[in-house]
């Protein structure tokens, strides 16, 4: 079983292409995600809902959504563990045809959480009830993530980095006065675009080359809290194709490691609105930051 669910979709969520903003969709699928868990479990809900951490968040964005009154998202369970849980997710339309037009898929990993004791804690065999309604073991929305991807998400940063310092914001914050999961994406996209007006002036004039997000992962290590002092995010160069190519990042405390991403990177044609290969300029630009 899969639980549907109707997304609002804002003028607000779009970015400068006309398209929802990359982060939009993670705020789409936390939604799905809270309304599944209210629907379903509502004695859970405080415990699934608000008691637990998003471990991590894998992403493929498939094609361009537009501004719309709605857009559908499906919710189901992948995988139960003794302390986790993972949910995956496609957001999609159908058209006049009937068939499925699929925008985006992704899956997150959720472990329940002690916030007063500040330890993760294991399912209740009522939690496991309820999510085993929506378990279809094998049908993630995402392919299996291979052993060097999950090795780039572990590894340490080069010593040559892009750093952006994020301020935390208030409204940042959920209700136990952590950093919500959704707003990781938007740092490291901050950061992002940080380093690309490093390497290539201004990303919105017309000589630089349009890119969209193909894939994107994030591991959360440790919470980030409301504080006067920044944060520091710390981006490269990790891996450069003939369309496409990787950026890096994490977000640090001093030592501390809070959060690795790694995204996915096409260059685009708006005129087509298709992926493109980027100019040679481009191109030899991303490999001299490469080579460091």
């Amino acid at each position: 079983m899969r639980h549907l669910y109707a997304c609002q979709v804002r003028w607000a969520d779009l970015d400068v292409l006309g398209h929802v903003n990359n982060v939009a969709y993670l705020d789409y699928v936390q939604e799905a995600r809270i309304d599944m868990l209210r629907t379903h479990a509502p004695e859970q809900r405080d415990a699934l809902v608000e008691g637990a951490l998003i471990v991590r968040n894998d992403v493929s964005y498939l094609a361009p959504l537009m501004l719309q009154e709605s857009v559908a998202i499906e919710v189901w369970v992948t995988e139960i563990k003794a302390a986790s849980f993972t949910l995956a997710y496609e957001v999609f339309d159908v058209d006049a045809e009937g068939n499925r037009v699929v925008y985006f898929r992704a899956t997150s990993v959720t472990a329940p959480f002690l916030f007063g004791e500040a330890r993760p804690r294991r399912l209740t065999p009522a939690e496991v009830e309820v999510l085993s309604r929506f378990l279809e073991p094998g049908e993630s929305a995402l392919p299996s993530r291979s052993a060097q991807q999950d090795r780039a998400l572990r590894s340490a940063a080069p010593e040559r980095t892009h750093r952006w310092e994020a301020r935390v914001r208030f409204t940042d914050v959920d209700a136990y006065q952590h950093v919500n999961n959704v707003t990781y994406f938007e740092y490291f996209q901050e950061a992002r675009i940080s380093t690309f007006r490093r390497l290539f002036g201004d990303v919105a004039s017309a000589e630089t080359q349009s890119v969209v997000i193909a894939q994107m992962s994030v591991v959360y290590r440790r919470p980030i809290v409301l504080r006067p002092a920044p944060y520091t995010v710390r981006s490269w160069i990790s891996r450069v194709g003939r369309s496409s190519y990787d950026v890096d990042a994490e977000i640090v405390d001093g030592d501390t490691v809070m959060a690795r991403s790694r995204a996915t990177l096409v260059t685009f044609d708006t005129t087509t609105q298709r992926a493109a290969q980027p100019s040679q300029a481009y191109r030899d630009v991303l490999l001299a930051e490469l080579e460091g």
